[in-house]
């Protein structure tokens, strides 16, 4: 049975994230910018939290731990290579390394290039990954630590996975990537019609997040790098896709 999964907005504009299994009673949290609408997500449901899934150590993701743990202890698990800047870990992972929420296996991701240890968790039998600040919905987190040609590996990877993986980000950031998408990829069918759906969604209050890994691919300048349209858009035609990529990067950065 796949896991239950809850979008909560956090902040101005993070999401955390529930996954709950309804026939063990576990449920997972994955990161935790603040306390008090997870908690009140975890009250209304009446669930218990079993594991809380860090992606990485920037305050917007974790800040809210301790207050959620003295209300509801779990389990923290999160990337060794990021531990020294973590909250305390009851368990440190890197790529490969694989558990369980109840009966569903959780991979975890090394999707460093945002920050160096940055993991994702992907949930096979739910059809999810959470990609946190790595992969978002018609983005991807500035290069605060790794490079393009990392990033653009990561990224890589995520896009291997089928594509009706449930794509759960951090932050509501989609509105604004959709702007600039569009300045990269201007012919793009697919692109314009969720840019339309963007703004309905937005004007009525309701998040962009999750998405789909293949409404990702379709749109996403991101993962696109390997598109003729996009190359010749940006004089970079046969190019190598991590330098696209990183053309990409550097113009959304000065966007």
């Amino acid at each position: 049975m796949p896991l239950e999964i809850v979008t909560i907005p956090c902040l101005s504009d993070n999401y955390a994230f529930l996954a709950h299994d309804p026939a063990s009673g576990q449920t997972a949290l994955v990161d935790a910018p603040e306390a008090a609408p997870i908690l009140a997500a975890l009250d209304k449901r009446g669930w218990t939290l079993s594991y809380v899934l860090l992606t990485h150590h920037h305050w917007d993701h974790v800040d809210g731990l301790a207050g959620i743990l003295e209300k509801q202890p779990a389990k923290v698990i999160g990337a060794a290579a990021d531990a020294h800047r973590l909250p305390p870990l009851d368990e440190r992972v890197t790529e490969g390394d694989e558990f369980e929420i109840g009966s569903e296996p959780v991979r975890v991701l090394d999707v460093s290039g945002h920050t160096d240890g940055h993991v994702a968790y992907y949930m096979p039998q739910s059809a999810a990954v959470f990609t946190a600040d790595s992969l978002m919905a018609l983005g991807c987190g500035r290069l605060f630590e790794g490079t393009a040609p990392q990033m653009w590996a990561s990224l890589s990877k995520l896009a291997a996975l089928p594509d009706n993986t449930l794509v759960c980000s951090g932050h509501e950031y989609t509105q604004s990537n959709a702007k600039f998408a569009i300045t990269v990829d201007p012919d793009n069918a697919a692109l314009q019609q969720r840019m339309a759906e963007i703004e309905k969604a937005r004007a009525a209050g309701k998040p962009t997040v999750p998405s789909t890994l293949a409404l990702e691919k379709a749109t996403n300048p991101f993962l696109r790098a390997t598109d003729p349209a996009i190359q010749a858009e940006l004089g970079m035609e046969n190019a190598d896709p991590a330098t696209v990529f990183a053309e990409i990067r550097a113009r959304k950065d000065r966007f």
